[in-house]
């Protein structure tokens, strides 16, 4: 009895010891982990914020809808440009340091909407835009593998899904002030009444749309600002160093490409953002062409599909929640399979039922987005650690910029569709349909073939 009771207790103790290793959070980086999480709301903030921006632009400049995407190609280009730097940057110095310079960035780009304003044309826009996602990039590139690492590896991918939970919180708030300090206060004329303007009367009216589309940049430029100061004084925790036999940039690159699950994982991921951005940015033309249809102006028809867009947001902040409950009891990989079938089966519904039924149906996407950037992101970077992990979360990061091919491509068949039997925007959501499918493809090899 003796020998049997001393043999059993250090192992329930060890059991003890590795629960308490387990918890999601422990409560000694609980500050710093709420800090990092703030960062995953302020970028959310900027996502949805500028999402409505291509239908204000294009009036604003009286472009098609082709070229006002290039606000989106300025602002998720960034994170293509800077996501090595930033890999880099981190294996230098830390997490800490490269969070510090995404804030900088951040709200340095914020500012320069003043300048732009001032100028009144929309290339310097577009650099601004360019300027806050390479903060965006160093953000995101950071963030989520330091979130990651905070903790037990057991609940690490629960951890991510907690903390990008807050992002859409940032993205509730970036939606309702782009809906009522932006969008409700532009001029109401529509781009028809417009052309027939006087050369200085429609200066003055664009003059002052600027001036009210900057405002939210330059004040979330303040807020950052004391965020930066919040996390420069606080100690932070140290990464974790990982010895690895070739620590060298190349035997990095050979040993994150010849992993098949993260490789699939970085295509997923660029598929996933191309999905999500042409689900939020293109509800605005979906919506107004279903409200105009009914009898309202486009300005009443636009503020009511930003008001769909952030019900389908609040829809995609509690669906993360829960998700990221069930992920408790659903195999990660197969949650992921089928939320995108269901996303699937919703784009056909936007495609061939239309009208008010179709924008339910854009709405109910949202709900299958919710889990799937924070889990593949997870799945693709498990047993990933040290200087790899930062170069993998920077592959990933990378993927963002299938949010500036992919919206481009839907709008270029907004502006080009001619069959009669759906409209062009309809017709342009198959784009996120083909999205959904090689999601599910990858949900279905993350649990049957990568066995994760």
């Amino acid at each position: 009895m003796g020998t049997k009771a001393t043999t059993i207790t250090p192992e329930l103790s060890a059991e003890v010891y590795q629960t308490k290793q387990d918890k999601v959070v422990s409560s000694a980086i609980l500050l710093p982990f709420i800090l990092i999480t703030c960062c995953f709301a302020l970028w959310g903030f900027a996502n949805d914020i500028t999402n409505p921006m291509v239908a204000a632009f294009q009036k604003i400049f009286m472009t098609g809808a082709t070229e006002a995407t290039w606000v989106q190609v300025a602002f998720y280009g960034g994170y293509g440009a800077m996501a090595i730097p930033a890999a880099l940057f981190i294996r230098r110095f830390s997490y800490k340091a490269g969070i510090l310079v995404g804030l900088a960035l951040y709200a340095i780009g914020g500012l320069l909407f003043i300048p732009a304003s001032g100028i009144g044309e929309f290339f310097p826009f577009l650099i601004a835009y360019f300027v806050i996602t390479c903060g965006l990039s160093f953000l995101e590139t950071t963030a989520n593998p330091y979130i990651l690492s905070m903790g037990s590896e057991a609940t690490a991918t629960r951890r991510l899904n907690l903390a990008q939970a807050f992002n859409p919180i940032g993205s509730l708030i970036g939606m309702f002030t782009a809906s009522q300090f932006i969008l409700a206060q532009l001029d109401e004329r529509s781009k028809a009444e417009r052309a027939l303007l006087s050369a200085e009367q429609f200066d003055a009216v664009k003059s002052s749309d600027l001036s009210i589309i900057s405002q939210p940049y330059i004040i979330i430029a303040v807020v950052i600002a004391i965020i930066f100061i919040s996390i420069a004084l606080l100690k932070m925790p140290e990464q974790k160093q990982v010895a690895v036999d070739d620590a060298s940039v190349g035997g990095i690159f050979k040993r994150l490409v010849a992993n098949k699950r993260y490789r699939e994982g970085v295509i997923a991921q660029v598929f996933y953002v191309g999905a999500q951005i042409m689900c939020w940015t293109f509800i605005i033309h979906y919506g107004t062409e279903v409200f105009m249809g009914e009898g309202m102006s486009e300005k009443d028809a636009q503020i009511l599909s930003q008001q769909y867009n952030i019900v389908a947001m609040i829809i995609f902040c509690l669906s993360r929640f829960i998700c990221t409950f069930l992920m408790k009891f659903i195999n990660p990989g197969r949650l992921l399979m089928i939320l995108a079938f269901c996303g699937i089966l919703l784009s056909a519904g936007t495609i061939f039922i239309g009208e008010r039924t179709g924008i339910y149906c854009l709405v109910a996407i949202s709900a299958c987005m919710s889990l799937m950037f924070p889990t593949i992101y997870g799945i693709a970077l498990q047993k990933i650690q040290g200087d790899d992990a930062k170069f993998a979360a920077a592959g990933l990061i990378m993927a963002i910029v299938g949010g500036t091919f992919l919206p481009m491509l839907q709008a270029s068949v907004i502006d080009n569709w001619s069959a009669a039997s759906i409209s062009a925007v309809e017709a342009s959501f198959a784009l996120p349909l083909i999205c959904f499918v090689i999601i599910a493809i990858f949900g279905y090899r993350t649990y049957k073939v990568h066995n994760v």
